[in-house]
């Protein structure tokens, strides 16, 4: 009988991603999403889907029979977060218990779920290691409020977790109907259109990215292996790219030169971020996607959203 695994978020970015991954391997895949920020048409096809929203008590039956969670769900853009800190914590933070919760009514084996690396925005420790944690936007508090009730789920009622603190995914199916959108998708899609790519700064600042299927390959790791129970992992390549490198990646990957346009940055983020994957590569992980390669499959992907009207 095919072990049962439940995505909360399967019709986002990483969700759908590790939807198809988990397909493929032979698991069964039930999927959870309230559709304001996934697609629908993202989710594979072989999920079991519902759309109810995490914060619901309506998700407690879908848990019944499953043996994995991963809970990916989470109100993610910063500057949604930071207008409504409110919603932000009943999305991430009561939405993260309900799920919490729901598994340990329906005897789950382990949760696994995202964190951020948005916890170190207030870190000038490079590369930085998970001991380190100083978040400062509403987004990273929230998501660092969900940690705490981890810990206490497996204190009281004895319920593994794992934590993922993904620094800047990219690949297939990024979210691109944010107001701003991920920066490697946004790039691409603008390119496309021939139209001037947008830079919030002067493009200097440096961030660790990762490939999504690099990450999947870690998700894998961590559903099974009982060392990875009850701790917190960086995923990052521990490389860091500046915008203005990434900018001319992807403009040479497309053909289309067309010079940014600059706009003032929003926010106050870090100049940098690098991750320690120290404790990940002590499970056995190691990065295999490089940038280039990573970037060619998600532009062929963005071609063929915009192809096909997902994306407009």
């Amino acid at each position: 009988m095919k072990e049962k695994v439940l995505i909360t978020g399967v019709a986002g970015f990483i969700g759908s991603n590790l939807a198809a991954r988990l397909l493929k391997e032979g698991y069964a895949v039930v999927g959870i999403d309230n559709l304001s920020y996934g697609l629908l048409e993202q989710v594979p096809e072989g999920v079991q889907f519902h759309q109810i929203d995490i914060r619901s008590k309506d998700i407690y039956p879908v848990f019944k029979g499953i043996d994995y969670v991963f809970h990916l769900a989470a109100k993610t853009s910063i500057t949604d977060c930071q207008s409504d800190p409110v919603d932000t914590a009943d999305n991430n933070v009561v939405g993260t218990v309900n799920v919490l919760e729901a598994a340990r009514l329906a005897g789950v084996q382990k949760v696994l779920y995202a964190e951020t690396s948005a916890m170190y925005e207030g870190i000038d420790k490079f590369p930085t290691p998970e001991t380190e944690v100083a978040p400062e936007t509403f987004y990273a508090v929230s998501k660092l409020s969900t940690r705490f009730f981890a810990q206490s789920y497996y204190k009281f009622f004895g319920l593994p977790s794992v934590a993922f603190r993904y620094f800047n995914v990219y690949g297939p199916n990024q979210d691109c109907r944010r107001d701003v959108p991920p920066v490697m998708s946004a790039f691409a899609i603008r390119l496309l259109r021939g139209e001037p790519p947008i830079i919030y700064g002067d493009g200097t600042w440096r961030r660790d990215f990762i490939y999504v299927d690099d990450i999947n390959d870690f998700h894998l790791i961590c559903m099974k292996d009982k060392r990875a129970d009850n701790r917190v992992f960086n995923l990052g390549r521990g490389e860091s790219y500046s915008i203005l490198e990434i900018y001319d990646i992807i403009a040479d990957l497309i053909g289309k030169k067309i010079p940014p346009v600059f706009k003032p940055l929003i926010g106050s983020p870090a100049k940098l971020n690098l991750a320690d994957i120290s404790e990940a590569k002590s499970l056995g992980w190691v990065p295999k996607t490089n940038l280039k390669e990573g970037l060619r499959t998600m532009i062929e992907s963005i071609k063929l959203a915009i192809a096909k009207g997902v994306v407009k």
